[in-house]
């Protein structure tokens, strides 16, 4: 997958990328991130990307020349026009889409995606209107910028692609993907401070351990977040579960 982010500070993606799984991908060729200023984009001396809000009001608004510009001069570089054609152009913005694990999903089937990381008041509404195809929010606050944002959503979606994680099975039990909350982890050793690992989990049985799993991650999904229970997949028995433990 490739990605491309637009961003007026491009040193705050020095980091983030540069450890761990996201490292690995970049090493082994599954992701490649490239991040541009779009201050490179402007043609005044100054470097001018903003610019007082018509009509009146406090801050600063992204001007549309230089976002124009960065977007097509991204797509310049790919030859197939059916590719350009589909290519997401997302804006971060608290305006946005709620961003979710099935957002991630539904991002990762595509090869290449383009972010703009929005900045002071926000981006001229041409650019919401003409060039962008979606816009996303990691929650309801706002932020300084677009940047970290972005870096949440690069690093949930490069984690569902193929290869990158060390095993795909990594992903089956995550908060989320199944509609429920992970269930409780442990490791060893098996007591410390008189604390023990759940005697199931040494058990050596795997069914035993799966359902346990199962129970406990419905369970911890009651207590922390019971509406994800209303949109998830659950069998009458595990219904009946929820039942007797919302009764308790």
């Amino acid at each position: 997958m490739q990605i491309d982010i637009l961003t007026l500070f491009p040193q705050m993606f020095d980091s983030p990328f540069s450890f761990g799984i996201f490292k690995r991908a970049i090493e082994h060729k599954l992701v490649s991130v490239n991040i541009h200023n779009i201050r490179d984009y402007t043609h005044d001396k100054h470097r001018t990307v903003d610019d007082y809000a018509c009509g009146g009001g406090a801050g600063m608004v992204l001007k549309p020349e230089p976002i124009f510009e960065a977007v097509e001069s991204i797509k310049s570089g790919i030859s197939l026009k059916q590719e350009v054609d589909v290519l997401p152009v997302i804006l971060l913005t608290p305006q946005g889409r709620p961003f979710s694990q099935q957002v991630a999903l539904e991002l990762s089937k595509h090869g290449h995606l383009i972010f703009i990381c929005g900045r002071y008041e926000g981006v001229d509404e041409r650019v919401r209107k003409y060039l962008v195809t979606d816009e996303i929010s990691i929650g309801d606050y706002v932020l300084s910028g677009g940047e970290l944002a972005a870096m949440v959503v690069v690093d949930a979606v490069a984690r569902l692609l193929p290869g990158v994680l060390g095993s795909e099975a990594s992903l089956v039990d995550d908060s989320h993907v199944s509609g429920l909350l992970e269930y409780p982890q442990y490791t060893r050793p098996a007591v410390y401070r008189e604390w023990t690992v759940p005697q199931v989990l040494l058990s050596g049985n795997h069914a035993r351990i799966a359902k346990w799993r199962r129970e406990q991650a419905i369970l911890r999904t009651l207590e922390r977040r019971p509406e994800l229970l209303d949109k998830t997949d659950l069998c009458l028995e595990e219904r009946q579960l929820v039942d007797r433990l919302k009764q308790s």
